[in-house]
């Protein structure tokens, strides 16, 4: 049963990292260097699908972990 959890945990991480990846688009070095501007900005369409799945799966994520240590 742990390698389930395992794999599962192995799944969710390549997710979230390729998620976190495509969602830095905006945030370089040219915000450090005055670039960037201070406009706020809210989040639509895909974007808002990519963050709301990005938080779903930081859930389930946490939640396989704690099911993992549980049933060691």
């Amino acid at each position: 049963m742990s390698i389930i959890f395992n794999v599962v945990q192995i799944l969710i991480s390549a997710a979230l990292i390729a998620l976190t990846v495509i969602q830095g688009r905006g945030s370089g070095l040219s915000s450090t260097f005055g670039g960037g501007g201070s406009v706020q900005r809210t989040r639509r369409g895909v974007e808002k699908t990519i963050y709301n799945v990005t938080v779903i799966l930081a859930v389930v994520f946490f939640i396989v972990s704690l099911l993992s240590v549980l049933v060691a």
